[in-house]
């Protein structure tokens, strides 16, 4: 139980690091190691990565400059292609966020998960949160896959799984994630390459 909790709040605090890294535009030090070490283990080129992170921060900025207070939306990027989740007041408004972020440059694919509902608790946002974690750590812990190849989103106990994988990779990375207790759906939004692809990539 004891090295489980470990995993966890290692994984997490990878993944607020990263997060730091990217945003700041500059390595930060984990045991050791810079977090650029983790860029370069990404299947997403450089540019790539870079046109990620400016895609969430300008489709943040016009969603908080059109939307106000009115909704809790996140936007998350992989690959240019993008997810918003999240709540909005109304139907119009959810349209109108898709709208918004569609006109952000880079921007090639949106899937739109908003719902019209009031926005979730703090109660909520802290299960999903948890439940991120969890499928991180359970991605590190197996030993067919490659846990950064996976960019993982939780919403209302949704599980969105994002990334550039091969189909067995996707199917394994949702047969882990259902089994992650406090989840209640998974949603693969992944670009699928073939193993011939993946061959290529992990041989650089």
């Amino acid at each position: 139980m004891k090295n489980a909790t470990q995993r966890l709040l290692t994984t997490l605090t990878l993944s607020a690091c990263l997060g730091a890294a990217l945003s700041a535009c500059a390595p930060v030090m984990v045991g050791g190691f810079a977090m650029t070490t983790l860029m370069a283990t990404d299947r997403r080129t450089t540019g790539t990565q870079v046109e990620d992170e400016g895609i969430e921060l300008r489709g943040a900025n016009r969603i908080r400059d059109n939307l106000g207070e009115r909704g809790h939306v996140n936007i998350t990027s992989y690959n240019r292609q993008v997810l918003l989740s999240g709540e909005v007041s109304t139907a119009q408004d959810r349209q109108l966020v898709e709208q918004v972020v569609a006109k952000v440059d880079n921007v090639r694919a949106i899937v739109n998960e908003l719902v019209v509902a009031e926005n979730t608790s703090l109660t909520q946002r802290s299960s999903d949160a948890l439940i991120t974690g969890k499928v991180k750590a359970s991605l590190v812990d197996a030993k067919d896959l490659f846990a950064t190849a996976f960019k993982i989103v939780t919403e209302r106990s949704t599980v969105y799984i994002m990334g550039r994988v091969t189909q067995r990779e996707a199917n394994r990375a949702a047969d882990i994630a259902r089994g992650v207790d406090g989840v209640k759906k998974v949603v693969r939004m992944v670009d699928v390459i073939s193993e011939e692809e993946l061959q290529g990539l992990t041989t650089k």
